[in-house]
Order: C-alpha cells, then sequence, then structure tokens
C-alpha cells in the first residue's frame, strides 16, 4: 500500500491472512506499512472468498499467513489469497510463512507415503508465488522443493541473546532432544560461547506419530542448567521427556528454547506438570490465551521478518541479518 523510501518507484504492499493478523500488523508497523485491506469470508460449505479492496497492479506484495490450527483452512486461504493476487497483476509475490506447514513430512519413510513439504512448495509454486520466506524449516531440505527463492530465517538470535542475559551467568548446557538435532545444538553451543553439549538417546515408531520414548543423556549434565533446544513444541512428549532424563542425570534445572508453539494438546497440561522452569518460544504462531502458562515467555520475531521483507524489497541481502552465515 506503501512504498519504502521516497525515492523507489516500487511499491510494497503487505497483506495478511486471517490466522494471526496481529502479527502481520507488528510487521507492518515495524515497516510503516499497513496491511491492504481485504473482504475475506467462509461460504456455508466452508469454501473460503478473498477480494482486495485496492489495486494490486504492480506491486511488490508480501503475503502473511501464520499456519495455526486448523492448518488446512489458512493454507487453502492463502493458495487463494496468492492466485487473487496474480490475476489483479502484482508484480512479484512473497509468501511470509513463519511455519512452514507439513514440513516434517520432507521424506519417505516407507513405500506409499506422500513427501506433504514438497506438495506444499508444489501449490504455492502453482498458485502464484514468487518467493518464500520462513522462520527455522524442520529440515533444511525442504528450501530445496521450492521452484524459486527461499529465504530461511533462524530466530536462535534472538532466543539465546535472552537466554545469555537470563541464565548466563550459570554453568549451561546445551541439549538437543535427539539425534538429529545434534547440527542446531552445536550451533546454539557456539552462539552461547562454547557451553558444552549432550543429547538424548531416543526411539520413536514411525508407526506412531507423536509418540516418543527417551532412553537416556549422553553428556555431562550433572548440576548444570540444561538448556534443551528445537524447532518447535508440538505435543510436548519429546520436550518433557527429556526433561525427565535430564533431572535423573543430575540436572541443576532444566529450561526449553524453541520457535514455534504448535502446542497440539496435551502440551500445555504437559509442560505445566514438568519440572521444567522456563519455555521460551517466538510467536511464529499465536498463542491463545487457554495455552498460556506462568513458565512460558514469548519473543517477537516480526522485527526480524520486517527486517528481511525489506531487504527482500530493496534487493538487498538476506544473510546480512546472520552475519553472513545463513
Amino acid at each position: 500500500m506503501s512504498s519504502i523510501g521516497a525515492e523507489s518507484r516500487k511499491s510494497l504492499m503487505l497483506f495478511s491472512g486471517r490466522a494471526f493478523p496481529e502479527f502481520a500488523e507488528e510487521i507492518g508497523g515495524v515497516l510503516g506499512v499497513r496491511a491492504t485491506p481485504m473482504d475475506a469470508y467462509d461460504f456455508a460449505n466452508g469454501e473460503i472468498f478473498v477480494r482486495y479492496r485496492d489495486s494490486v497492479r504492480g506491486c511488490d506484495a508480501f503475503v502473511v499467513q501464520s499456519m495455526s490450527y486448523p492448518v488446512n483452512k489458512w493454507m487453502m486461504e492463502l493458495l487463494i489469497m496468492v492466485d487473487a493476487l496474480k490475476r489483479g497483476s502484482a508484480k512479484r509475490v512473497t509468501v511470509v510463512l513463519p511455519f512452514f506447514p507439513y514440513a516434517r513430512q520432507d521424506k519417505k519413510h516407507k513405500g506409499r507415503e506422500p513427501i506433504s513439504a514438497r506438495l506444499m512448495a508444489d501449490l504455492l509454486k502453482t498458485a502464484g508465488a514468487n518467493r518464500v520466506l520462513t522462520v527455522d524449516l524442520h529440515t533444511a531440505q525442504v528450501q530445496g522443493f521450492f521452484d524459486g527463492p527461499v529465504d530461511h530465517l533462524f530466530a536462535m538470535d534472538l532466543l539465546a541473546g535472552y537466554v545469555e542475559d537470563k541464565y548466563g551467568d550459570r554453568p549451561l548446557t546445551v541439549v538437543a532432544p535427539d539425534s538429529g538435532r545434534v547440527r542446531v545444538a552445536e550451533r546454539w553451543t557456539d552462539r552461547l560461547g562454547g557451553c558444552p553439549l549432550a543429547f538424548i538417546h531416543k526411539t520413536r515408531d514411525p508407526l506412531k506419530p507423536n509418540q516418543v520414548v527417551a532412553n537416556r543423556v549422553v553428556g555431562d549434565v550433572e548440576g548444570r542448567v540444561c538448556l534443551i533446544v528445537d524447532d518447535m513444541i508440538d505435543t510436548g512428549g519429546t520436550i518433557t521427556s527429556a526433561a525427565e532424563i535430564l533431572f535423573d542425570g543430575g540436572a541443576a534445572d532444566v529450561i526449553v528454547a524453541a520457535t514455534h508453539a504448535v502446542l497440539s494438546d496435551p502440551a500445555t497440561e504437559r509442560l505445566h506438570n514438568s519440572k521444567i522452569s522456563e519455555v521460551v518460544l517466538t510467536n511464529t504462531l499465536p498463542l491463545p490465551a487457554q495455552k498460556q502458562l506462568d513458565k512460558i515467555t514469548v519473543l517477537s520475531i516480526a522485527p526480524l521478518i520486517a527486517r528481511a521483507i525489506r531487504e527482500v524489497f530493496d534487493d538487498g541481502s538476506i544473510t546480512t541479518l546472520f552475519g553472513g552465515i545463513a
């Protein structure tokens, strides 16, 4: 709706789906751009209608949609929004997906299974998206599923800064909740000044989603504050089981840092009943009032996304947001 920089002839327009409009408003507040008004509603049979009230011809469009529950509805709304922009002659459409849907389904474990993350990327491309901007993909390979640029942002600096300020004077050990997250945990140890690393050895039944059996901790955790790091908390089974193992191993305290607060039931109950002292999350997904616990701290990642949008709009470099290492 407004352009950034009077000298620029390009027009940046921000669009928000209905899943989490407050998040788009926060991004717009940082950019100094208001979300373009649109009419959106559901028909009686569940079909979605979208129409923008202002012209979008020739604009550089940024469409923000948070994939909260129900994910499939908001994904469909996003696709319709992108299609409306392309048919309205938008010059370029960047889809801002703080949480990429179906990212955990990134490969086939057995025959006759889908690769749903690839399907999501194909749908976005077919709808007319030219670019995707997202935060902390479950696996980096998902970037390759989209036939176009993917700007992959990281919440680690935001989360680690908070942890450093609050717990930096205590002995910290970074803990990967499973062996698959060790590489991410290693980046955390580097960011936190080389503190020790540990991981939880666990087993998972691929035929039973969201069910995990944690076995033992590998690494020194006795008498230390253990920081479990992960990209998301869904049902909370992985995190709370890992915390129990850490306390059994002599940990003095357990805190958690994760990017995406999926928090499907019974996650809130599990976290409430656990001995975890604090869970630090970002607001890539909305956190309903009934899921807000005293031990949950939410940090806003909207300023980082706004800076990334500005770089994309100005044809700048996203890697400069991470010191050139992204």
